[in-house]
């Protein structure tokens, strides 16, 4: 019997989390369709794996048999897909660096220049990813190492180098009435609908809404986003407002927004990511080593939030 990997990999969540509403937002994905996929795994086996209540999900005894076998089994196939994609891509001397948005904002340029230099005959392969896959690809074995925002869902099972630190300020439509202001309270976005990330993003997408530094505040979703282009034609309408990092204001300038500082929210760091099965792989250290010798200076101000 062929059993589709994706199917145990929401198994094992589900297994882990002991609900589904804590196992859809870790996978980044609806608590609907993680229902259905645990359904049609148990269809396909013949067993109940799970019993239902108020209170979570309680693996069966086939459920716990299955739960003993399935993490190893994933370990492998994990690092079997990994060391494949790699191989080819040194085959290739291509190293595929994942990244979001403006990837290390002024140093990515720097960055990849240098590794040129170090590795000659070598090309760093830039991938952007969408907003919903916050490792940048890294966590699927899709690129090899990755320039990400810190912090971000499934990141205690990688290694990471935080590379800058910079405020988070907010994105506004132009005609708003706090785009007046040099410096905008926190507070004073509490009320205001937001474009955020995808609901299955989790906790990257609370992050970036600040769900947690509100007091209790609830959150007002005007719009929803996964990519930079949709995301300022959603600020520039009307939908909402958006925190971005300082450098949004540089690399996402357009017509219709206004960026301001805003005073009372954490700041967003910058890091570069990568497997630990590549802590001896030279090509990887090279690209993490470049990462830290050309990390620009902390753009956080000393008496910031």
């Amino acid at each position: 019997m062929d059993v589709d990997t994706r199917l145990l990999r929401y198994f094992v969540a589900v297994a882990e989390e002991g609900t589904l509403t804590r196992a859809a937002a870790r996978l980044f994905v609806s608590q609907p369709a993680l229902t259905k996929q645990i359904r049609q795994l148990e269809t396909q086996l013949g067993v109940r794996l799970f019993t239902r209540s108020r209170s979570g999900m309680a693996l069966t005894e086939a459920g716990r048999a299955l739960a003993e076998r399935v993490p190893a089994l994933l370990a492998d196939w994990n690092q079997a897909l990994r060391e494949t994609r790699s191989v080819a891509s040194r085959a290739r001397r291509v190293l595929r660096v994942g990244f979001l948005a403006s990837g290390a904002n002024e140093a990515t340029p720097r960055i990849v220049a240098e590794f040129a230099r170090r590795r000659p005959g070598w090309r760093a392969e830039l991938r952007q990813a969408s907003w919903s896959n916050p490792s940048a690809g890294l966590a699927d074995g899709d690129v090899d190492v990755a320039l990400v925002r810190l912090p971000f869902p499934g990141q205690e099972a990688l290694r990471t180098a935080v590379l800058l630190s910079e405020p988070r300020w907010v994105a506004l439509p132009a005609a708003h009435p706090l785009a007046a202001l040099d410096s905008v309270p926190f507070r004073e976005l509490w009320d205001e609908p937001f474009v955020a990330a995808r609901p299955e993003s989790g906790w990257w997408r609370e992050h970036w809404l600040a769900a947690d530094e509100r007091d209790g505040h609830p959150v007002r979703v005007g719009a929803v986003a996964d990519q930079p282009d949709e995301w300022l034609s959603a600020v520039a309408n009307g939908d909402g407002v958006a925190l971005a990092p300082a450098s949004a204001a540089r690399f996402y300038a357009r017509p219709g927004v206004t960026y301001r500082p805003v005073s009372g929210v954490s700041p967003s760091r910058v890091g570069v990511a990568w497997a630990p099965a590549d802590e001896a792989n030279p090509v990887v250290q090279d690209f993490v080593r470049c990462c830290l010798d050309h990390r620009p200076p902390s753009e956080e101000p000393a008496d910031g939030p």
